[in-house]
């Protein structure tokens, strides 16, 4: 099953995709976040039998417009380490990202000239929390994941590395682009192709299970600090092939698309315009 908030002349309606243009919506919820507030969340949206509605890509709202927390795990693929010159961590490194960074799968990431020399792209994988876990053991940790989505982590690098924490350069107002919907769990199936492009060009490519720290690992360690809620976002981390790492370096220019797909979950695009 496929959920996806959904933009209107009168607001956001959480729905079940049906098609690539078509879903059904789900009366009574304004996205899916709100949805996921519910125990019964799965039920409700299987059983919803509200209008079918047409939407292009660019109707399509961040799936969980504002999460209570997003939590980012840097450093997370095995290829991604090596290239930034690391050993593999025993422990995950996280950051934050707030609600005000999430955009649409689809719309224009708008960068303020004081920001757009060092733009760089993150394909990841993103893990929506489906109900409160706190202190949770790996082995049962699956069954609190509502479902997976894809994420552009756009990042600011000049801004990352001014300081020890990298929260400055990853958190930028409508910078990350979040859906296009969220696959539930049972309709996903883990270790397909991450990849993401640059005007079309193929800049990362790894599959998901590449990753040191799994979905299921990183909800045991993060529930252990705090909970997570219903809603809640945990963005896995980024595979090798990150323009700051190149040589020579190659950073995100004005006007281009960066377009990042997974295998199972489907692709989201952000144009970046220059302020």
């Amino acid at each position: 099953m496929r959920l996806a908030t959904i933009r209107s002349t009168e607001g956001t309606f959480a729905a079940r995709v049906e098609t690539e243009t078509t879903a059904v919506t789900i009366d009574g919820y304004a996205n899916v976040g709100d949805l996921l507030q519910q125990e019964n969340w799965a039920e409700i949206a299987e059983q919803a039998s509200g209008e079918t509605v047409e939407f292009a890509k660019t109707d399509l709202e961040a799936v969980v417009p504002a999460p209570k927390k997003i939590v980012c795990v840097g450093l997370n693929y095995a290829n991604h380490i090596k290239e930034m010159g690391r050993n593999l961590p025993t422990h995950p490194t996280l950051f934050v990202k707030y609600p005000e960074a999430l955009t649409g799968p689809y719309d224009d990431v708008l960068v303020p000239d004081y920001a757009n020399g060092e733009l760089d792209w993150e394909g990841e994988l993103a893990v929506i929390i489906g109900k409160r876990a706190r202190r949770v053991k790996a082995a049962d940790a699956a069954e609190y994941i509502a479902g997976y989505a894809v994420m552009n982590d756009y990042t600011m690098r000049d801004y990352q590395y001014r300081t020890l924490q990298w929260h400055q350069g990853k958190s930028f107002e409508k910078s990350a682009g979040f859906g296009p919907w969220m696959t539930t769990r049972d309709s996903y199936e883990f270790g397909g192709e991450l990849a993401t492009y640059l005007e079309g060009e193929k800049m990362q490519t790894t599959p998901t299970d590449d990753l040191v720290f799994g979905p299921e690992a990183l909800i045991e360690y993060i529930s252990h600090i705090y909970p997570l809620d219903a809603g809640d976002v945990i963005v896995t981390g980024t595979p090798g092939g990150v323009g700051h790492a190149r040589d020579p370096k190659r950073y995100i220019g004005d006007g281009e698309t960066v377009t990042i797909e997974i295998d199972g979950l489907g692709s989201i695009a952000n144009k970046t315009v220059f302020e």
